[in-house]
């Protein structure tokens, strides 16, 4: 069997040598070492890093992909097919909860945009009468129904602002989007994703 020092794994895989240091920390490579403490790797292991990329390029985390690498390693193709498959379906699914969140946020923020560039240049500062700041009543959730939980127009508008609106996640627990064109609003749905 041909081996390779890290320098030439990395070389012919594309994965940097810090990589490749941080897999093996991880238990998803395994190294052989040479007297001289050397890390040498076998022929299988730029299989083996192509098969943790595409997991990786899955959204998997790396406790999913050790024990993915686990199985793949036993070689047999349709037991790493029925661990794939329950696990890409799972992102699939929360890929599409994103998705639909973020389409909602997107509208909202094209309503902002209008609304913003339909408002009259005014030489004083911005409160309530502008409009902009002023709540909507009703907006359109994940599912496309109208949510009338957001509060009244403030005093003189009736120009949209935020709503409540609630979609779904997985296991059936309600994902809350608040739709709101204000900047302090924008940065709070901005740190929602980040956080999530």
């Amino acid at each position: 069997m041909t081996s390779m020092r890290i320098s030439q794994l990395a070389e012919r895989s594309g994965v940097p040598a810090t990589t490749l240091r941080f897999y093996e920390s991880a238990g998803l490579l395994s190294a052989d070492r040479t007297p001289a403490g050397y890390r040498m790797y076998g022929e299988d292991a730029v299989d083996q890093l192509a098969f943790i990329g595409a997991a990786k390029h899955l959204g998997l985390a790396l406790e999913e992909i050790g024990e993915l690498v686990g199985v793949w390693e036993a070689g047999a193709c349709r037991d790493v097919k029925a661990g794939l498959r329950p696990r890409i379906s799972a992102r699939l699914a929360e890929a599409e909860v994103r998705a639909a969140e973020l389409a909602v946020f997107t509208a909202s923020l094209r309503g902002a945009l209008a609304h913003l560039d339909g408002l009259p240049d005014r030489a004083g500062r911005c409160d309530p009468e502008c409009g902009f700041l002023a709540p909507r009543v009703g907006a359109r959730s994940v599912s496309g129904s109208v949510s009338a939980q957001a509060a009244a127009p403030g005093p003189g508008s009736s120009a949209p602002g935020s709503a409540p609106v609630s979609g779904g996640a997985p296991g059936g627990q309600p994902v809350d989007v608040v739709l709101s064109p204000g900047r302090e609003a924008a940065e709070q749905e901005t740190e929602r994703w980040r956080a999530r």
